[in-house]
């Protein structure tokens, strides 16, 4: 550098740097929306797509390919592409894969804010969508068609907690609209419980995403999602959206998810085994409780589905309560409780507590009569957790 230079060209265009032989266990933290290039045949030339460079920030950095190729080992996919929330997943999926005259199917237990586009952004743009039973795949096949283009899966069901026998749905799709692509909201199994993509018998869904805000967080504090697949072609697709779109991840929510990553299973295995005794636990209340839904607990909907399939289960499980409970108690018995906080979300260190009317939030009927509350089973002691439903269903049941 010469020393003839101004100062603030020498701060600038300061040519030390740091030796490329240090480690450790933190990833580096690469911040950037320019990248440099060396030559302008190499601008030119240089091909961010396949992640084998690096030309923008948006296209990815050292830090962001990293927890990109560590999710797709989670996840048991070959392409990861990150998105900044789980629900700006789903969007890039149906912006990518969805035209004027197609259909999209959704499961009647879908993830609201999912539903809520394909009425309005998604109908707008002339895609219909149709809703099948996801516990019954002749539903599916009844609601497939030349139109259909994708299909959406989830595995449980929102809220409800459904587990429907997902190599079954799949097959469906396979059999009778060879056309479309499967998806899977992938947030609840986060990778752990099963292998999307290795369904059995040769089958397998073509797409996950994953909301990365629940599980892989695991602090309640980082808003992200991804998309995973297996195949280049379709992958390509998704990416090049995903860059028309402009979509991106800050560096340092990625540097919160590779540390967060390595505890992940053990924060799993820990709500998991919290949430299966809670819910064993409630089952055995009675009134006003009229049934526990959780996959993992015999008697929930599904759970021969999820045995079939599982390795494990996530922190959730929904109460449903007696329907002849007035919905203002129900509300009341949340706002009781000491140890779950009111909030959306799961998959944090806190446990969390919210009601449902189960009668609005399905099109093709329901089986649920009283007001439903979902808890989020966090990383608290479950002995207090037991402790604080026990003393709100006392206060409830001397109301």
């Amino acid at each position: 550098m010469s020393q003839e230079e101004d100062i603030r060209t020498q701060l600038i265009h300061h040519d030390y740097r740091a030796p490329d032989t240090f480690e450790s266990p933190a990833v580096g933290v690469h911040k950037a929306a320019t990248v440099f290039f060396p030559t302008v045949a190499d601008l030119r030339s240089r091909r961010w797509v396949d992640r084998s460079a690096y030309t923008y920030g948006l296209h990815g950095t050292p830090t962001t390919f990293t927890l990109e190729a560590r999710l797709a080992t989670l996840e048991g996919a070959r392409h990861v592409i990150l998105a900044p929330s789980g629900l700006s997943a789903l969007t890039v999926v149906n912006m990518s894969l969805l035209r004027s005259g197609d259909v999209v199917l959704l499961p009647d237990n879908v993830y609201g804010p999912s539903k809520d586009f394909a009425q309005h952004e998604l109908a707008q743009w002339g895609i219909a969508y149709r809703l099948y039973d996801p516990m019954q795949p002749q539903s599916l096949r009844e609601a497939l068609s030349p139109e259909v283009k994708l299909v959406w899966t989830e595995a449980p069901g929102s809220v409800t907690l459904e587990f429907p026998d997902l190599p079954e749905l799949v097959r469906c799709v396979r059999e009778h609209a060879p056309q479309a692509k499967v998806a899977l909201d992938n947030t609840w199994g986060a990778g752990l419980a099963f292998n999307a993509f290795e369904l059995g018998q040769g089958l397998g869904v073509d797409l996950t995403v994953h909301a990365l805000t629940k599980y892989p967080s695991g602090g309640g504090d980082v808003l992200m999602g991804s998309i995973a697949c297996r195949d280049p072609a379709l992958y390509e697709t998704l990416a090049w959206t995903h860059s028309r779109l402009g979509l991106g991840v800050g560096a340092n929510d990625a540097e919160a998810l590779l540390r967060s990553l390595p505890s992940m299973a053990l924060r799993y295995a820990a709500q998991d085994a919290s949430a299966r005794r809670i819910a064993h636990w409630a089952a055995e209340q009675g009134a006003p409780i009229r049934r526990v839904l959780h996959p993992a607990l015999p008697g929930s909907p599904g759970h021969e589905h999820w045995a079939a399939l599982c390795r494990s289960a996530a922190g959730l499980l929904t109460l449903e309560f007696d329907p002849a409970l007035p919905a203002r108690r129900v509300d009341a018995f949340v706002d009781g409780l000491k140890r779950f906080r009111i909030g959306w979300s799961w998959g944090g260190p806190f446990s969390l507590a919210v009601p449902y009317r189960a009668g609005a939030m399905r099109e093709m009927g329901t089986a649920y009569e009283g007001v439903l509350v979902r808890l989020c089973i966090g990383l608290e002691h479950t002995d207090d957790l037991i402790a604080d439903l026990a003393a709100g269903l006392d206060a409830l049941r001397a109301a």
